[in-house]
């Protein structure tokens, strides 16, 4: 079964760099999926239950914080490994993330080894 992991950002920059980061996963049998709004983010997990998502917290539509909280708290999909990033490293916000049901948490500008090396983690790569 391939593993599907999501990159929303709301930044076409943003995700670009995230997909250089982890495009050799795709050599490894890993769909990349994206999103560019928290919208479209939930549409997406709801439809492809993708194993990993790095999630932007700053969106419009919907951020991050909402639809880790939908993910986890509403649809119950606990097997969803939700990876907020924000540019704030506020630990009140790392609290909140966590308390919406985020797995993990990462500070923009992120390490793309760090990323990499969590994904395959995650992956179990």
């Amino acid at each position: 079964m391939n593993k599907k992991l999501l990159i929303v950002d709301d930044e076409a920059h943003i995700r670009m760099l995230i997909e250089q980061t982890l495009e050799d996963l795709e050599d490894d049998g890993v769909e990349l999926l994206f999103a560019e709004n928290g919208e479209e983010a939930l549409e997406l997990i709801k439809k492809e239950e993708p194993d990993l998502v790095f999630l932007d917290v700053m969106m419009p539509k919907m951020n991050g914080m909402e639809v880790c909280q939908k993910v986890k708290k509403v649809l119950h999909l606990d097997h969803v490994y939700i990876i907020l990033l924000t540019a704030k490293g506020q630990e009140v916000d790392r609290q909140k993330g966590l308390e919406m049901g985020a797995n993990k948490y990462m500070t923009k500008p992120f390490d793309p080894d760090e990323m990499l090396a969590v994904a395959e983690e995650v992956l179990k790569l």
